[in-house]
């Protein structure tokens, strides 16, 4: 006879759990069906679907997550009876100061509340609700419900259901989705910490170095031989500029500046890898075989967005701007560089220090935009470029054929 000490405590703790109320299949589809399923968006699709077919009157229901992005403080996905997708709104930095988020119930539950519920059919004008009420209400919806999503150490999301049957939820509808609640948040915590780490590792070493990461590629030395175009610029006596305006303005300055550079690199598919003080490191990858005339599209619509903040600049008593960029082109090793603990993805090589000579270069030439012959053959420009002869660049064996935008 086996004695109670040999008993597993698993078979003797007999007692039953609190959740989920009762077994439901959706429950199982969550947590076992949504694997293969990267976005979160299309789930929560599925879901609400599938919440309806079970009877549950669901007629719209949103997502609320607070994002680590530099442009964006949240997100929201709503989904609307019907709609085979959801709609993805980001909000920006300020929107949590303003008196329509202020009284909304989305900053009820993120200010500690653990439910927000509302009998729309009961709802008066000038009864001195928020006017997301009447919203509703004019969208045939007769209940709403807002409940807290808790992710790990405290992480406070919101998960939001109305209803449009006549009477709203009924208590047994009520139970069914705070069943759904803890698998819904248990599904949301992965994929939003998935899209956490790509859209921080996209904001410090750009969207095809994350890729490289989240793909594997972490270990120290790995990378790979790629063709690029390379542009290297530089932004003049900035040593002067930091000593003489106060800590803010600096910053300011450096962040419009950068914008001004970025924006068109970004847009013509330029990869900008790393930014070093007050300089900007980015590669055009030769595998489009319009690399070339979208750098040089870049850098003219780059040109005119600094025009036109020197302009504003020099309207608010601030220093005009000027800066050195250098283009060459070239293999480059693409890959990991560091120390063990520590990495870094960038590109090194021969080509990368000529682009750097030649942005040194602008200083003495006085020519804002220097170019090598390798690029200016290989874009075939020729006709708007001005040859300013061969130059030795320090470090580099031969003299460099260097070329300039004509001037007008």
């Amino acid at each position: 006879m086996q004695s109670l000490s040999d008993v597993p405590l698993y078979l003797m703790d007999q007692s039953e759990g609190a959740w989920p109320s009762r077994r439901r299949k959706i429950i199982d589809w969550l947590v076992n069906e949504t694997r293969d399923e990267r976005f979160i968006d299309n789930i929560f699709v599925q879901m609400c679907q599938r919440l309806r077919d079970e009877g549950v009157p669901v007629a719209r229901a949103s997502l609320h997550f607070r994002t680590l992005h530099p442009q964006w403080l949240g997100a929201r996905i709503l989904w609307k009876a019907g709609l085979g997708e959801a709609k993805i709104d980001t909000f920006g930095y300020g929107v949590e100061n303003t008196p329509q988020f202020r009284n909304s119930p989305v900053n009820e539950i993120f200010s500690g509340a653990t439910e927000v519920r509302k009998n729309l059919e009961t709802m008066r004008d000038g009864d001195g609700h928020h006017q997301f009420y009447d919203e509703l209400i004019r969208d045939g919806l007769t209940e709403y419900i807002a409940w807290p999503m808790e992710h790990t150490l405290g992480k406070r999301h919101i998960a939001t259901f109305s209803s449009d049957r006549s009477g709203g939820f009924a208590e047994e509808h009520i139970a069914f989705l705070k069943d759904v609640l803890p698998a819904l948040t248990l599904v949301t915590e992965i994929r939003i910490k998935n899209i956490l780490a790509r859209t921080l590792l996209e904001t410090y070493v750009g969207p095809h170095a994350s890729g490289q990461i989240l793909a594997g590629a972490t270990t120290r030395g790995s990378g790979a031989t790629v063709g690029a175009a390379i542009l290297i610029c530089d932004l003049r006596n900035f040593t002067t500029i930091s000593d003489q305006w106060p800590r803010d303005d600096v910053i300011d300055l450096l962040n419009g500046y950068f914008d001004a550079m970025s924006e068109p690199i970004e847009k013509h598919g330029g990869e900008i890898l790393k930014f070093m003080g007050d300089g900007m490191l980015a590669i055009f990858p030769l595998a489009d075989p319009m690399a070339c005339r979208n750098l040089l599209v870049a850098i003219k619509e780059a040109e005119g967005a600094v025009a036109t903040l020197n302009e504003q600049n020099g309207r608010d008593g601030r220093e005009v701007l000027r800066y050195g960029i250098g283009v060459h082109v070239g293999d480059v090793m693409y890959g990991n560089i560091g120390s063990r603990r520590r990495l870094d993805f960038t590109v090194i090589g021969p080509a990368v220090n000529v682009a750097s000579r030649l942005e040194s270069l602008t200083k003495e030439i006085k020519r804002p935009v220097l170019f090598s012959r390798a690029f200016v053959e290989m874009a075939s420009c020729n006709e708007g470029m001005e040859s300013l002869g061969s130059f030795p660049l320090r470090g580099l064996g031969e003299p460099v054929d260097v070329f300039a935008f004509k001037q007008s």
